[in-house]
């Protein structure tokens, strides 16, 4: 990073706003991904003129721009490859303006999504995207991953619900995209173009979300299966019933295990486990839940119990949301990371994906916990690795390949709602090959001097087991901590 840039950082959001200790910098260089890269400076502006400034001096000396909501990211979004300054955006955390007459409201990007709800839950309406990380991630993070969740089979995801954006450009501009009003046809949509765009296009200073209308009642059913097959065909019998739940959740045989044995949970002990939710209107919903049960027995479930308690849902959704940190538990001598983490298939191919993952898995020697939103097809596969093996890394590599593959194959999408940025980018570019040169057009068009977050995407070069947060890995490959395993195309940045 150019010399004068930390003074003039200063200058705009104050030194109380500021970094550049190497502890706040060991921090902000990982998310919830596997990897990890130190930045030069942290600021937390509270302005979007703030913002502005900040990019400007970026885009004067190119300096490398990393914008961050929570950290909850699952990819890589927010570790600063190249060094430069991260913008830690929580601090513009304000709800500015709700009008459920006009069915919008007005945030800033470090909202917090749980928080965003409890407001508007008190006017009888909601934000019902549903992520898993709701109680953390923030709505502006939301926004360029495109987030979604549980529910998104009935209520979508965050492309659905955004209105309008405001932007601060690689330049520095401040633009204003889309309306306050429920139909918009006049120009481009760039507002559609910013939301997944994972900070490389610009960073977004204030969101227009439309809002939706809380169900007035909801009930779960519990169906186990002793065939994980019988359990994704369960999804798409009730899909071509027809009936469209609010959210169909499976869990595997290694995920029960796990929750089981870290939470004590008492999850049946089967092959697999559909959690289904239906809401609506009390009436609707009764009825509904009685052609859930039916059509899950006659898919092949062993057992079914249903519920419109909210407690008893409430310690179903709090088993189901438990399963990241109990892989971990599931053996001594692993850790769960995020590989193959969020693929998404045709609803019919959910018993081929599911099943196939298993016979992968198998034939690498390596353990996957298969769970997720299968309602709309959105898997999750969370892969448990020896952090200090070489080959246990090399075999879970080996086997995401596969995995990405076969979803491929299966006309899916290797990620349904977290995201590419790092980890996921040799599989994007492989699904999406004949675009990516249009996409680096638009990349270019926008940002011409590479300064947001770059290095992303279909700008990443190699394999994706690099700039890991594991240093027992990385000492066992000759590498220190921070760097990466493998040749990648880097910049080299002086810390001030």
């Amino acid at each position: 990073m150019k010399r004068g840039v930390v003074e003039e950082l200063e200058k705009i959001v104050g030194k109380e706003r500021m970094s550049t200790k190497i502890a706040d910098l060991y921090v902000y260089g990982f998310d919830a991904s596997i990897h990890h890269r130190t930045p030069d400076v942290v600021v937390r502006p509270t302005t979007t003129q703030q913002v502005s400034e900040i990019v400007k001096l970026a885009n004067r000396t190119r300096t490398p721009v990393i914008p961050r909501g929570a950290g909850t990211a699952m990819c890589g979004h927010t570790v600063p490859l190249k060094g430069g300054i991260v913008v830690d955006l929580a601090g513009m955390n304000k709800i500015k303006e709700v009008r459920v007459e006009d069915l919008y409201c007005v945030v800033e990007p470090g909202v917090i999504y749980d928080r965003l709800n409890v407001e508007l839950g008190k006017k009888g309406f909601w934000f019902p995207t549903t992520p898993g990380s709701g109680e953390a991630c923030t709505i502006g993070g939301m926004v360029v991953t495109n987030a979604s969740g549980m529910r998104a089979i009935k209520y979508g995801a965050t492309r659905d619900y955004v209105l309008g954006l405001e932007v601060v450009l690689p330049t520095g501009d401040i633009i204003h995209t889309g309306t306050k009003t429920l139909k918009n046809s006049s120009g481009y949509q760039i507002d559609r173009l910013m939301v997944g765009s994972e900070g490389t296009l610009g960073i977004v200073t204030e969101i227009t979300l439309r809002l939706a209308f809380k169900p007035k009642a909801s009930a779960m059913t519990l169906a186990a299966f002793n065939s994980l097959h019988d359990a994704g065909k369960c999804v798409s019998n009730i899909i071509a019933k027809p009936l469209l739940p609010s959210a169909i959740e499976l869990m595997d045989s290694v995920t029960i295990k796990a929750v089981n044995k870290c939470m004590n949970v008492g999850l049946p002990d089967v092959a697999a486990i559909c959690m289904i939710e239906v809401d609506g209107h009390p009436t609707a919903v009764d009825d509904e839940l009685k052609i859930v049960e039916e059509v899950a027995r006659a898919s092949g479930a062993v057992y079914t119990e249903a519920s419109k308690d909210k407690k008893r849902i409430d310690y179903w959704t709090y088993a189901r949301k438990a399963i990241m940190p109990s892989l971990s538990r599931y053996g001594e001598a692993f850790v769960s990371v995020a590989l193959a983490d969020d693929m998404a298939v045709p609803i019919s191919r959910v018993p081929d994906a599911v099943t196939a993952f298993q016979r992968i898995a198998q034939e690498n020697g390596v353990i996957v916990g298969t769970y997720g939103h299968a309602a709309d097809g959105n898997l999750h596969t969370k892969m448990l690795v020896e952090p200090g093996s070489d080959d246990s890394w090399t075999r879970g590599e080996r086997a995401v390949g596969q995995i990405f593959d076969k979803v491929l194959e299966l006309g899916g999408t290797v990620t349904g709602e977290h995201g590419v940025s790092i980890t996921k980018a040799p599989y994007m570019k492989k699904e999406r090959a004949d675009s990516i040169e249009a996409m680096r057009k638009i990349k270019k068009a926008l940002d011409p001097k590479n300064i947001m977050n770059p290095g992303k995407m279909f700008d990443w070069e190699g394999n994706v087991i690099a700039h890991l947060r594991y240093p027992a890995f990385l000492e066992t490959k000759g590498c220190m901590p921070d760097k990466t395993c493998t040749p990648q195309p880097e910049e080299k940045s002086a810390q001030k």
